[in-house]
């Protein structure tokens, strides 16, 4: 049993991960989500860039952020989405300066983080079983492809390469399309998220055992972690499940439908929700049909159902019948584009437009998705310019003796 805590529990803390050191060597999108949603969470992250070009989003723009002189600078919103609540070292990793001035960091981390290939740091001494030796405690999350073992262990690893291995390419898109990547690049922001709740769970058994440890995880790996339904599906079936569109494969109806003006989301999720929303079309009868009244039978014959449906839905405006729906307890709701989606009072209410000040001027970030009732996630510091607190952090973790 762990020992009880010391912390007042009448005293809110800046974050559950308060006092926690993340060394993020980490880069693109997946291990930079990662260190961002830790640094959420209270822990100090220091950012380890290459000298003068830093992380290689910097540059996937545009757009890119302006300065207050309305200058454009070299900050894109690619870099700009995945790296706040961090600090800037410079540090070439390279250099035998460089790389003993990193194990020197190391030695006071936590969590190490990295995203290079399969022993692309061993030659640096930067490797987990170099790191180790130095700090035997410390949580080593490493983040590729493929994983550290079989056969594609060696390849690259890129956010589309996972989504067509991974199979969720063959689920996406039209049904007579082409296999359709999702719209952003979710395989890499998954696999981070997932890399987040590893660390979590390895610093749980450090704080009982005093023991560290090395994580494996791969894109790969995790985007087939969440085919769900439909990997399952095949599991059982042994039937190689096929592209539908925007229609569910296991519910009908479950999909937008055009409106006279728009479109609308209908999520009918069992017999009565498909009843009522019979009789809001002015169809009741459709629903005690024999091929619709359940949803195994509407599963079996979605096409001719949808067709019939889709041509009532055409007869009503978006909001009249998203109204009338919503009276009636049928999950339904907007299509919203991204211009909706930030002006909506909704993301109002729950901060998920985040006003920061940057080194060259105001911007907003997208919030973080939790909500802690004690501990709340902060926004201490916006995306930090290549290089910006290099000597601080090491005055800052170094300033201490070792014990």
């Amino acid at each position: 049993m762990a020992e009880k805590s010391n912390i007042n529990p009448d005293t809110p803390l800046k974050g559950p991960l308060v006092g926690i050191r993340v060394l993020d060597m980490s880069r693109i999108l997946a291990g930079p989500i990662c260190s961002q949603m830790l640094g959420d969470y209270g822990a100090d992250v220091v950012k380890i860039e290459r000298p003068g070009t830093g992380d290689d989003t910097r540059k996937w723009g545009p757009p890119y952020m302006c300065d207050q002189n309305a200058r454009q600078t070299q900050e894109s919103a690619y870099y700009l989405s995945a790296n706040r609540n961090k600090r800037s070292a410079a540090i070439d990793m390279a250099t035998p300066e460089g790389a003993e001035r990193i194990r020197q960091l190391a030695r006071r981390a936590d969590i190490m983080l990295e995203n290079f290939k399969v022993g692309g740091l061993k030659k640096y001494g930067l490797d987990y079983e170099s790191i180790r030796k130095v700090n035997p405690a410390i949580i080593y999350c490493s983040i590729t492809g493929f994983g550290q073992t079989g056969p594609n262990a060696h390849l690259p690893g890129y956010d589309l390469m996972a989504q067509a291995f991974g199979g969720i390419m063959s689920l996406t898109g039209e049904p007579e399309g082409s296999p359709m990547k999702v719209g952003v690049a979710i395989a890499d922001v998954v696999c981070g998220m997932q890399a987040v709740t590893a660390i979590l769970a390895a610093l749980r058994h450090r704080d009982m055992t005093g023991e560290g440890q090395h994580i494996d995880i791969a894109l790969v790996d995790s985007q087939i972690s969440w085919l769900v339904n439909q990997g399952m599906n095949y599991l059982q079936s042994g039937r190689v499940p096929q592209r539908r569109g925007n229609q569910h494969p296991n519910i009908v109806p479950y999909q937008p439908f055009a409106t006279r003006d728009g479109h609308v989301i209908v999520a009918v999720g069992n017999d009565s929700q498909f009843q009522r929303f019979c009789e809001i079309l002015g169809v009741p009868g459709l629903a005690e049909n024999p091929d619709y009244a359940t949803n195994i039978r509407r599963v079996e014959n979605r096409e001719k159902l949808i067709a019939i449906l889709a041509e009532r839905v055409r007869d009503h405006d978006s909001a009249d019948l998203l109204a009338a729906m919503r009276a009636r307890k049928v999950p339904c709701g907007e299509v919203n584009d991204l211009a909706e989606v930030f002006a909506s009072e909704q993301v109002q209410a729950r901060g998920m437009r985040v006003p920061m000040k940057h080194a060259y001027g105001p911007i907003e970030v997208i919030g973080n998705p939790v909500r802690f009732s004690r501990t709340p996630v902060t926004y201490r510091r916006a995306p930090p310019v290549c290089g910006a607190d290099t000597e601080a952090v090491f005055a800052d973790w170094l300033a201490e003796p070792e014990e």
